[in-house]
Formats: C-alpha cells, structure tokens, sequence
C-alpha cells in the first residue's frame, strides 16, 4: 500500500488550500483514512479523520475551518483547509489504517501559512 500526499504550499493567512491523499488500493477497504500534522519541534496529531461509513472526526484546533472527504472512485482522501493561520503550518501527512490493524503512512507535503 502506497499513500500519495499532495497540495500543500505557501499561502498567506485567511487563505486555502486542500490537500490531497491518493492511495495505490482501494480507500473503502480501509476501516479509516486520517490526516495528522507535525510542526517543528511539537508531536506528530490528528487534524481530521474519516471512517468505511464516512463519520468524520476534527481536532478542536481546525473544528469549522477544515473538511475531510473523500473520492473513493479515485481512491483519494482530501483535506479542505479554510482561513489558515500561521499555526496551521506543519508538515501534513495522512494514514490509513486497515481492516487488520495495519497502519500505513504517506511521506508528508508542507503546508507553510505567512505573509
């Protein structure tokens, strides 16, 4: 299994982006697809995640500014991000977990928030 991440960028504060996570199997065979974030010098946390039944989940920091959903005939995972803020900017990385137990991550894309 193979996770893609992608959009990430230089944007000024208040603006968008999404991000994008492409995996290389089937994204509905995964119990759950998640977007987790890392600044510099923080822990690696959950930003959004999403569930097979499509129940999603927010962290309180980006609840109402972020959207996860998905595109499973493209097997894509994406992350609307609405009125960034300079601590919004980490490194982005998504995850799925399988039906086993299995974890498995993408390599991470930048999201950098300035003016």
């Amino acid at each position: 299994v193979q996770l893609q991440a992608s959009g990430g960028g230089l944007v000024q504060p208040g603006g968008s982006l999404r991000l994008s996570c492409t995996s290389s199997g089937n994204i509905f065979t995964y119990d759950a697809v998640g977007w987790y974030r890392q600044a510099p010098g923080k822990h690696r946390e959950l930003v959004a995640s999403i569930t097979r039944g499509a129940n999603t989940n927010y962290a309180d920091s980006v609840e109402g500014r972020v959207t996860i959903s998905r595109d499973i005939a493209k097997n894509t995972v994406y992350l609307r991000m609405n009125n960034l803020e300079p601590e919004d900017t980490a490194v982005y990385f998504c995850s799925a977990v399988s039906s086993i137990g299995a974890t498995y991550w993408g390599q991470g894309t930048l999201v950098t928030v300035s003016s």
